[in-house]
């Protein structure tokens, strides 16, 4: 008989989140969020949540509603981004693989009644199937907003099939479903099997999908056209950073400003654009702009 995914405690260490990822693939994390945080979000985006309409295809779902950039619309997503309990554990679990995170997509998964199982599948296919199996290009979330129930559609997951053949199917007594209590979130890597259950009840079962991943790929939500730098421009360097506005590493992701400015250089970090105009006039002073160039092409460590 299959077991149950492993449990921790709010407030657990990215070393046991890890340790239990690496056996079954993912791990609930209980009562992440307090009931007042999770509520919080939900009563910031109800007017957008309300407002989607379902994609409309078999995978997606006809009857889910799924509702992007997530940072433009709610004070406490953009406090949840950057948290360092779940940052941290991201870092972590992609550590051997980049230098830097980003993040990948975040959006609200609402399943109405109705809503049949979703097809079983690995996130990380985003990307195709050519990458070595040995390495994870991302780590995801999934936190529930209300109580997660066998009815309401609770996330399906098939503990240990990150070790397995991509074509081996998982049989019926091989999936459990993350039953867990507002509030509390499931992590889980991009290569093991899950996915939305069946919502066999009355109402909306409400989830905060939040995907990180190596900074040195594409991001699935293109956060550039979410969040173009006119909105990032009102968020934290933090969050700015996790969206991509920052350098990958040494030479990934430096641009030419359209507002060229004679005197300094033409391939810039991404940070320069953030810097008020009489300061960027100011990149032609020799300190300044060793300071402003120089500092932020120092490739970050975590």
């Amino acid at each position: 008989m299959q077991h149950e995914l492993i449990r921790l405690e709010a407030g657990a260490k990215p070393d046991e989140i890890l340790e239990a990822i690496e056996e079954d693939g993912a791990v609930i994390v209980e009562h992440f969020l307090t009931d007042a945080r999770a509520d919080g979000i939900v009563e910031e985006l109800w007017p957008y949540i309300a407002r989607t309409a379902p994609v409309g295809d078999d995978f997606a779902g006809h009857q889910t509603t799924r509702t992007g950039g997530l940072q433009n619309k709610s004070q406490g997503i953009r406090e949840l981004l950057v948290d360092p309990l779940v940052l941290d554990a991201a870092k972590a679990f992609l550590e051997p693989h980049t230098e830097k995170v980003q993040l990948n997509l975040s959006q609200i998964i609402r399943l109405l009644p109705g809503q049949p199982a979703q097809e079983l599948h690995r996130d990380r296919f985003v990307w195709g199937k050519k990458m070595p199996r040995s390495f994870e290009p991302q780590f995801n979330t999934i936190f529930a907003l209300n109580d997660f129930t066998a009815e309401n559609g609770a996330t399906r997951v098939v503990p240990g099939s990150h070790r397995w053949d991509w074509d081996r199917k998982a049989e019926p007594g091989e999936i459990l479903q993350a039953v867990m209590p507002k509030g509390s979130v499931v992590m889980y890597s991009g290569s093991v099997l899950h996915s939305g259950g069946e919502n066999r009840s009355d109402g909306d079962r409400i989830a905060l999908n939040v995907d990180y991943n190596c900074a040195w790929l594409r991001q699935e939500e293109n956060q550039y056209m979410s969040s173009p730098p006119e909105i990032a421009a009102t968020f934290s360097k933090a969050l700015r950073d996790l969206l991509g506005y920052t350098m990958a590493n040494y030479g990934l992701g430096y641009y030419s400003s359209p507002a060229f400015v004679p005197g300094i250089p033409d391939t810039l970090p991404p940070e320069v654009a953030f810097i008020a105009e009489e300061d960027a006039t100011r990149l032609q002073d020799q300190t300044l702009r060793d300071q402003v160039l120089g500092e932020q092409m120092e490739i970050d460590t975590f």
